[in-house]
């Protein structure tokens, strides 16, 4: 079985004058679908049932080049 593409996002989050990091992983071809990240983060269903993003902290959104 072939395992599924995945493409690594950087999220950077503010929270009181203090800027938080976190890398996750999501699947590629659902990045390739989207023009702007934070339209993946907010609208797709296979993003959003497995991770919260608190989009008022959400400062940046980025692909990690390997």
């Amino acid at each position: 079985m072939a395992q599924d593409s995945v493409a690594r996002i950087q999220l950077i989050f503010a929270d009181e004058g203090t800027f938080h990091s976190v890398t996750v992983s999501l699947p590629a071809d659902r990045v390739e679908e989207y023009d702007r990240l934070v339209d993946l983060l907010r609208e797709e269903p296979s993003v959003t049932r497995q991770l919260y993003v608190d989009m008022k902290r959400l400062v940046s959104a980025s692909i990690v080049e390997e």
